[in-house]
């Protein structure tokens, strides 16, 4: 989560990592979501990843969401993304250090983020 972002933007997104086709069909083509595949997610918050790294030698997390922000929206997402896989999600905890272990399944990593809300007219 990210400064500036918003309930609506957290809606979307679930809906986006609900429905990215990044499973393999039949064919071994992208084309698969983790609703598709009857999936499970892993949704943990990992506020690193707002990171800006574009000057000097040390990240700055000027991006990053104030944390009540933020853990607020990783809340609005994880229910989200419940509604949508019911029993199907698990998560870590908010601001806590973790070890996190998995197996990556081919060099396939992406960043998600929602696009912004249309402007009202």
């Amino acid at each position: 989560m990210e400064r500036g972002d918003a309930e609506n933007q957290v809606q979307r997104l679930a809906a986006r990592l609900l429905g990215y086709r990044v499973f393999p069909d039949g064919d071994g083509k992208m084309n698969l979501s983790v609703t598709d595949i009857g999936g499970e997610l892993l949704v943990v918050s990992q506020f690193t990843l707002a990171a800006d790294t574009a000057k000097g030698l040390r990240p700055s997390f000027t991006p990053a969401a104030d944390a009540a922000i933020g853990e607020r929206l990783y809340r609005a997402l994880i229910a989200h993304c419940r509604h949508g896989l019911p029993g199907r999600v698990a998560t870590g905890r908010f601001g806590a250090e973790m070890q996190v272990s998995l197996v990556n399944d081919g060099p396939v990593t992406f960043i998600l983020r929602a696009p912004p809300a249309p402007p009202c007219t």
